[in-house]
């Protein structure tokens, strides 16, 4: 009998962190915001959706993003 208790108990504890893992991957892990980029060298501006990180150390932009937009990049 005790066995069986622990076996119900244990499939309990199993179910619980299941959910916790389902309710993870539900919760928003990006925010996108609108913002306006301005080549100081023409003065023209464009207004494109970002991805803001918390997380980020540093800006981050695509190479690819930046030289199809006339960026002059530093490398």
């Amino acid at each position: 009998m005790r066995e069986e208790k622990a076996k119900k108990e244990e499939k309990e504890k199993r179910k619980s962190v299941d959910i916790r893992k389902i309710k993870e991957e539900e919760t928003l892990r990006e925010v996108m915001i609108k913002i306006k980029l301005e080549r100081i060298d023409i003065q023209e501006e464009i207004t494109v959706e970002a991805l803001l990180d918390s997380r980020a150390t540093r800006l981050v932009i695509s190479s690819e993003f930046a030289q199809k937009q006339g960026f002059k990049l530093k490398i």
